[in-house]
C-alpha cells in the first residue's frame, strides 16, 4: 500500500504543474485576444513573405548545384562556382583512401546543408589552383565564403587524427568556420570538441598525404 503522505506530495506536484500550464495558456490566449484583425493579418503576411523568400533561396541554390556533391571539371570552372555561391566547401583530392573517406562524409553533408555548395577538385589535375591556394596535404578542404578562402581543414588532424571521424564531427568543424548553417546543438559531446580547437596546420613540412 502506498504511503498516504507520498501520494499527497505527488498530487500536489501534479496540481502545481497543471496550474502552471493553465496559467501559460491563459497568458497566450490573452496575448492573442489583444491582437486585432490587422495585427493578425500583418503577422500572417510577414510569415508568408518569409516562407516565399526561403522557397526562392532554395530554388536558386538547387539551380546552382547545391544539395549534391559534385566534381569541378576544370580549373576555370572553380572561379565561376565560388563566385555564384556565398558558401562553398571545396575538397582538393587525389585517388587515395583518406580522400575517399572525406568524399563519403561530404556526400552526406551536401544533402543536409543545401545552403552550401559542396564540390571537389582533383589536385594533381589542377596545379595552378593547388599552388595558388597552397594545397600541400591531401585531402584538404578549402572553406570559401563570399568568393574568398576563409579557412582550411588540412588532413585529419582537426578531426581526431584518424580516418574514423564521423560526418557529425566534420559538420561541427564546418559550422565553427560558419561555412554551413548549423541549427540546434551538435550531437557530439563536449569531450570531442577539443579536436576542433586545434589551429589549422598549413605548413611546407606537410609533403605527404594523411594516411
Amino acid at each position: 500500500m502506498e504511503n498516504p503522505k507520498v501520494q499527497e506530495v505527488i498530487e500536489k506536484q501534479v496540481l502545481t504543474v497543471a496550474k502552471a500550464v493553465e496559467d501559460k495558456l491563459d497568458d497566450e490566449i490573452a496575448a492573442l485576444d489583444r491582437l486585432d484583425i490587422d495585427d493578425l493579418e500583418a503577422l500572417r503576411e510577414k510569415r508568408l513573405l518569409q516562407m516565399k523568400k526561403m522557397a526562392e533561396k532554395r530554388s536558386r541554390w538547387i539551380s546552382l548545384g547545391h544539395g549534391e556533391y559534385t566534381e569541378i571539371p576544370s580549373e576555370k570552372d572553380f572561379f565561376s562556382v565560388v563566385k555564384a555561391s556565398d558558401r562553398v566547401v571545396c575538397h582538393f583530392y587525389r585517388e587515395n583512401w583518406p580522400c575517399k573517406v572525406m568524399d563519403k562524409h561530404l556526400s552526406i553533408l551536401a544533402k543536409q546543408h543545401i545552403e552550401t555548395r559542396f564540390v571537389k577538385v582533383h589536385a594533381e589535375k589542377s596545379p595552378f589552383l593547388a599552388e595558388k591556394l597552397k594545397i600541400v596535404v591531401l585531402p584538404t578542404l578549402a572553406l570559401i565564403k563570399n568568393a574568398k578562402v576563409d579557412d582550411y581543414v588540412v588532413g585529419f588532424d582537426q578531426l581526431g587524427g584518424t580516418d574514423e571521424f564521423s560526418a557529425e564531427e566534420l559538420e561541427e568543424r564546418l559550422a565553427k568556420a560558419q561555412v554551413i548553417v548549423f541549427e540546434g546543438e551538435s550531437s557530439l559531446n563536449s569531450s570531442k570538441s577539443s579536436n576542433t580547437k586545434r589551429s589549422v596546420r598549413q605548413s611546407e613540412n606537410y609533403d605527404s598525404d594523411s594516411e
